[in-house]
């Protein structure tokens, strides 16, 4: 039997988790071992901006941040749990990766 990877990767923290939630509870309607979520370190990117475009005025800047979240879950490859997982809608924000192994 194969191990199935399930990468999630998103900006909102509350689509992640649904969608993590979503697969570990299909994991254990079909009794299909499974581990995690487990959350990965969120990346922080930030962009300082000034806050007026030309040189005139004070010199006051803007800190604007976006959170990166990812969750990493792992389940027996089954191809029954596999589908099902296939299956789940997911949103826009949320980006999903699955490797077999």
């Amino acid at each position: 039997m194969s191990l199935a990877v399930i990468k999630l990767i998103s900006t909102s923290i509350k689509d992640v988790d649904s969608i993590a939630h979503q697969i570990i509870s299909i994991a254990k309607a079909l009794n299909v071992k499974n581990k995690g979520p487990v959350p990965l370190p969120t990346k922080h990117i930030i962009q300082p901006t000034r806050r007026t475009p030309a040189a005139d005025g004070s010199h006051t800047w803007e800190k604007w941040e976006m959170r990166v979240h990812k969750r990493l879950i792992e389940i027996d490859g089954s191809e029954q749990a596999l589908r099902q997982v296939m299956r789940i809608p997911v949103p826009d924000t949320v980006q999903i990766e699955i490797s077999l192994s």
